[in-house]
């Protein structure tokens, strides 16, 4: 490049800069001092509560950037409970209540009984991945999950075992947790803003499988529902996996009966007890080839 090149750029990239701070020769007390770090370099700097609404920014750009990268259309997002045995497990979670409570012992089996849906989220996504669709350049229903174990392990499980990358959107959290061994690793993110993390969720959802859950499950169930039926979001597959489960912790019909919903709203979502059944809500609505 020359100074007489029309495509050169004439400022240095923020890394270029960055390794001229590095070499400044001189210690002194002025560039020892924090005040001197260049802002983006400064972490105490990009920690402050004023600084908030730039840290918003960057958790929305950083994973729409990566995943513009991987050439995502749109993702398969499944959500559920985090505490779901897998099939191996079922019988290993009853044995460790065999010596506690009666309502240790009662929720072990309810657990283990529930290790079914493991087995079909497993399914649905390497089903959904051994489609391969790509429209436009990009991988369509790439599978995406929250990136933690149980419901989520078997989403990324079922893609990777179909030779398919997957998304894991992982959560900062007080206790320890780390993304399970099935996300592709350059599409495993991590947020600190739940707010910024389940707009990502369905930024690029062309359908959403929901499993039984816990609080976290009904936050994004409810969140996806309101959207849809305000109008903020154009409809999607909303494919609610375990009508036994649902039905015995919420009573639609009476929010319906109540009027504070209308009954057409009860028609947002699609009953599912497999893997096969939800592809075909999918592909009916998109007229896909079964």
């Amino acid at each position: 490049m020359t100074e007489k090149d029309l495509k050169d750029r004439r400022f240095y990239h923020a890394d270029e800069e960055t390794k001229f701070a590095e070499r400044a020769p001189d210690r002194t007390p002025q560039t020892e001092h924090p005040a001197y770090k260049l802002a983006f370099r400064d972490t105490d700097f990009l920690l402050r509560e004023e600084l908030r609404p730039v840290r918003f920014q960057l958790e929305l750009l950083k994973p729409e950037m990566l995943l513009d990268e991987a050439r995502v259309g749109s993702t398969m997002v499944m959500y559920g409970s985090a505490r779901i045995p897998s099939p191996d497990q079922a019988q290993a979670k009853i044995d460790a209540a065999k010596d506690g409570t009666d309502f240790e012992k009662k929720v072990a089996a309810r657990l283990a009984e529930k290790a079914r849906y493991y087995e079909e989220a497993y399914k649905l996504a390497r089903l959904v991945s051994e489609k391969s669709i790509i429209e436009d350049g990009k991988r369509q229903f790439v599978v995406c999950s929250g990136g933690g174990p149980s419901i989520m392990e078997a989403a990324n499980k079922g893609a990777s075992d179909a030779g398919s990358e997957s998304i894991g959107l992982n959560i900062i959290l007080p206790h320890e947790q780390a993304p399970n061994s099935y996300v592709t690793p350059y599409l495993s993110l991590n947020f600190h803003y739940f707010a910024l993390r389940k707009m990502h969720f369905l930024l690029r959802a062309r359908a959403v499988a929901i499993f039984p859950g816990g609080f976290g499950t009904f936050d994004e169930f409810f969140e996806l529902l309101t959207l849809v039926q305000t109008g903020k979001m154009k409809p999607i597959p909303i494919l609610l996996f375990g009508k036994d489960f649902w039905t015995r912790i919420i009573d639609f019909d009476a929010l319906a009966e109540e009027g504070t919903i209308s009954k057409s709203d009860l028609e947002l979502f699609n009953w599912c007890e497999t893997a096969e059944d939800a592809w075909s809500c999918i592909a009916d609505f998109y007229e896909l080839e079964a």
